[in-house]
């Protein structure tokens, strides 16, 4: 019992410190554009015209692929959004993408 309740316990800090990296990387590389929210309703999500992907129709239309790409490689719709297939490990990528779905309104 003190074996399983220990499997447990190490596991729920280790996801714990997983979401933890990830709120931080998120902070680090897509907060001054995105928000903290997705919303993209900082000085800079609004000049560039981001889109809010907290909205339930944009999370509709975006696959988990699309939003690996566009963080791998870069945004053709907006070229300041630049590619981190070279700054971040795949790892990461998947993180951000399973945290951009967090975002959804609803």
């Amino acid at each position: 019992m003190k074996t399983r309740y220990a499997l447990l316990l190490s596991l729920s800090l280790a996801t714990a410190a997983h979401a933890d990296e990830t709120a931080e990387l998120w902070t680090a590389k897509c907060k001054s554009c995105h928000g903290t929210d997705g919303r993209a309703q900082t000085p800079l999500g609004k000049k560039e015209a981001i889109v809010d992907m907290s909205q339930p129709a944009w999370q509709a239309a975006q696959t988990d692929a699309d939003i690996r790409e566009f963080i791998a490689e870069g945004s053709s719709r907006n070229r300041k959004m630049k590619a981190y297939k070279d700054k971040l490990t795949p790892q990461q990528i998947d993180s951000l993408v399973a945290y951009i779905r967090t975002l959804k309104k609803g």
